[in-house]
């Protein structure tokens, strides 16, 4: 029981005060003229991040048992893979959010971790999924995690690379 709730605060107390700081940066974007593009995942996305946890800690609580060097691991993989997603927001700064926002003729940054991942913050997202089932010790529900948001994720980048292309030129 209380693994459950350590795990609950560790997903999801972060994922509030993002979505806020999301929000925050999307009305100034939007006021900047941001573009969105139509065809993002977002919505999907929206549902699909909380759901992954939700899934890795309801096997968590159905299985009760596993190795114990897999939370260890995960806890630090988790906490690697969350300093590199909040290296890209920093980098990102006001132009940081959940949805795909383009303010046309901005250039794409090249600066911090995007010098060397050009998606660091899918990079951090993967990391912390895997990070959560292996502390949760849920390996059906965080493989299949893993494959389901990667996919989305993986349509995401595609939106996000059409969306600044367009609006570099």
């Amino acid at each position: 029981m209380r693994r459950g709730v350590v795990l609950l605060l560790l997903a999801f107390g972060p994922m509030l005060l993002e979505a806020g700081r999301s929000r925050r940066n999307e009305r100034s974007l939007r006021a900047e003229g941001a573009v969105e593009p139509a065809d993002d995942v977002y919505r999907v996305m929206q549902v699909a991040y909380p759901g992954c946890f939700l899934a890795m800690l309801g096997e968590s609580w159905a299985r009760r048992a596993a190795p114990r060097s897999l939370p260890v691991a995960g806890a630090t993989l988790f906490l690697v893979s969350k300093a590199l997603k909040y290296w890209a927001v920093a980098t990102l700064g006001p132009r940081w959010t959940y949805r795909v926002l383009v303010v046309p003729g901005v250039p794409r940054l090249t600066r911090g971790p995007y010098r060397f991942l050009r998606h660091p913050n899918y990079a951090g997202v993967a990391g912390e999924l895997a990070g959560i089932a292996m502390i949760a010790r849920a390996p059906v529900t965080g493989v299949l995690s893993l494959l389901v948001f990667g996919g989305l994720m993986l349509a995401r980048i595609r939106v996000e690379e059409r969306a600044m292309e367009r609006c570099e030129r």
